[in-house]
């Protein structure tokens, strides 16, 4: 589905712009390719800037309550200096490297709950208008699919996903914003911890993983959050290696060594982490997978199908048209 759109800067009769996506999921730090299709209106027309804009909607701080906004992730310019005349079809295709930090949308064809567009922007007589807004779809990199199945094989479940905005404290973030993955632990370690957050910063380098174990009050000690954060390959390696992997990190994130250790609040910018103990749930969180096991995400809870996905886009973004720029990366 797209979203075909008249450009209101011109009124009415102006040029329209549709925008379509290469079928598919993209990969972060992957190609994005598609083409820009233009029907140029009642008059002739320059166009002298075709842009498109990675969006995203997150979670932030509100002053007693978290809000939600939209924040463009990266900016992309695809075409421009050229005349449309009046009725004239213009076709612009093109090819973007998204973000490598680009959010995660989807596991295994599910989606996950974090919303992810591309809107269209045309600057055409010295006016610029938001044209064409299109869901997009990501799914993880191999080494991100690789350490989740790790995390199912060790018994850990997949609960949602969502998007803060804010940095992480001595990390390589790029993005004004990050990706939390909530998973749950097995029987085994119930009692140890009530829930652990997964963040991935990609890049070309490797791949850091920041986990958050939220523990659970002991007998001389309180509840409190704890962060580590490791470093891995972006290389394939075999299932059971990565499996080994996670569990060394998991050892270390809520092993007994650390089960005194002190809250670390790693989030600064846009907001901070779970001090009230209330659990975020992000836009589309309806669509929960409930477990990873296998290699394979069983079962969807109240799951959102894709067309009820882009319809939440369409709606979320067109209220956030204002703010949309206050956040650029």
């Amino acid at each position: 589905m797209v979203f075909k759109k008249l450009l209101g800067a011109l009124g009415v009769g102006g040029p329209s712009v549709d925008t379509v996506l290469r079928p598919g999921p993209a990969l972060p730090g992957g190609p994005l390719s598609g083409e820009v299709r233009l029907s140029g209106g009642g008059s002739d027309v320059t166009v002298e800037r075709i842009s498109l804009l990675l969006v995203a909607r997150v979670e932030m701080e509100g002053h007693d309550e978290e809000q939600e906004g939209t924040v463009v992730l990266e900016r992309f310019t695809v075409g421009g200096g050229f005349r449309l005349t009046e009725g004239a079809e213009h076709v612009v295709p093109f090819t973007v490297t998204l973000p490598w930090e680009t959010p995660v949308t989807e596991l295994h064809g599910q989606p996950l709950g974090p919303v992810l567009g591309i809107r269209t922007e045309l600057e055409v007589a010295g006016a610029r208008d938001k044209g064409d807004l299109d869901a997009l779809a990501v799914a993880p990199l191999p080494a991100q699919e690789a350490i989740l199945e790790a995390f199912g094989q060790l018994g850990y479940g997949f609960k949602s996903a969502d998007l803060e905005l804010g940095h992480i404290r001595g990390t390589g973030q790029q993005l004004p914003c990050y990706q939390e993955i909530e998973i749950v632990p097995p029987a085994g370690q119930a009692h140890a911890v009530n829930e652990i957050e997964v963040t991935f910063l990609a890049s070309p380098a490797g791949l850091e993983v920041v986990i958050e174990a939220d523990k659970r009050a002991g007998l001389h000690s309180e509840s409190h959050d704890t962060v580590h954060r490791f470093t891995t390959s972006l290389h394939t390696v075999p299932q059971p290696d990565r499996n080994a992997e996670v569990d060394a990190w998991l050892q270390q994130v809520i092993g007994a060594h650390t089960a005194h250790a002190a809250p670390y609040p790693y989030a600064q910018g846009g907001g901070h982490h779970h001090d009230d103990g209330h659990r975020r749930s992000g836009p589309g969180t309806g669509a929960v997978v409930a477990g990873v096991a296998a290699g394979v995400a069983v079962g969807v809870v109240g799951g959102m199908v894709a067309a009820e996905v882009i319809d939440e886009i369409g709606d979320a973004f067109e209220g956030d048209e204002d703010g949309e720029g206050d956040e650029e990366g």
